[in-house]
């Protein structure tokens, strides 16, 4: 793809959203770090519809390090698979307590050290709660939209993400994210694109549409 392309998309993609921001629902890295865990495989406005009691009775990561999993199972519930998803966030808790004095790491390294935590996580709390430019969010969205729009052959997150960073500029990485999910949320569904109404209509070559 050329670099031509690819500022085209940006600025078609910033002027269809330019508020475009993390969906889910947080007041700091501990908050935003168990929500994006929580969102594996799920929606985020179920996730901001478990958070609230959730936070409420672990509000920070000391007191999730000493939850009991059966309790927190049933506060995650509905957020499906929420046993290994309790698993994860009582290892990642009790990590962040013994290795990092109780407060979220601000780093790539650190963060995914931590028990379920990858690198899409990572760069989820990174750029959203530390406005760090780390690299750029990849879920099924955005790895969808990267296919279609000819910015990536790949299937593996992480070489999607090397292309997109390849291809895009750093300071674009972050709502770049925000911006592919909205538009794959809102416009460029998975079985029924609604092409018609797509501001990206004249860059896209509509791969395997």
């Amino acid at each position: 793809m050329s670099a031509a392309r690819a500022a085209a998309i940006e600025t078609a993609l910033a002027a269809a959203y330019p508020d475009a921001t993390c969906e889910l629902d947080f007041r700091s890295p501990y908050e935003l770090l168990v929500a994006t865990i929580l969102s594996a495989q799920c929606t985020d406005a179920r996730v901001n519809t478990v958070t609230p009691s959730l936070f409420e009775r672990f509000p920070d990561p000391r007191a999730l390090a000493r939850a009991d999993q059966a309790e927190l199972e049933a506060l995650i519930r509905s957020t499906g698979f929420f046993r290994n998803k309790a698993k994860s966030l009582l290892g990642m808790a009790c990590a962040v307590v013994e290795r990092h004095g109780g407060e979220i790491p601000a780093s790539m390294g650190n963060l995914r050290n931590l028990p379920g935590v990858g690198r899409k996580t990572a760069n989820v709390v990174l750029g959203t709660a530390f406005g760090m430019s780390t690299g750029v969010v990849v879920d099924t969205h955005v790895a969808r939209l990267a296919r279609r729009l000819g910015l990536s052959a790949e299937e593996d997150p992480e070489k999607i993400e090397r292309d997109l960073m390849e291809l895009f500029p750093p300071a674009t990485w972050v709502p770049l994210g925000h911006r592919l999910i909205r538009h794959g949320r809102r416009v460029c569904h998975a079985r029924k694109p609604e092409c018609d109404a797509c501001p990206l209509m004249p860059t896209c070559p509509r791969i395997d549409v």
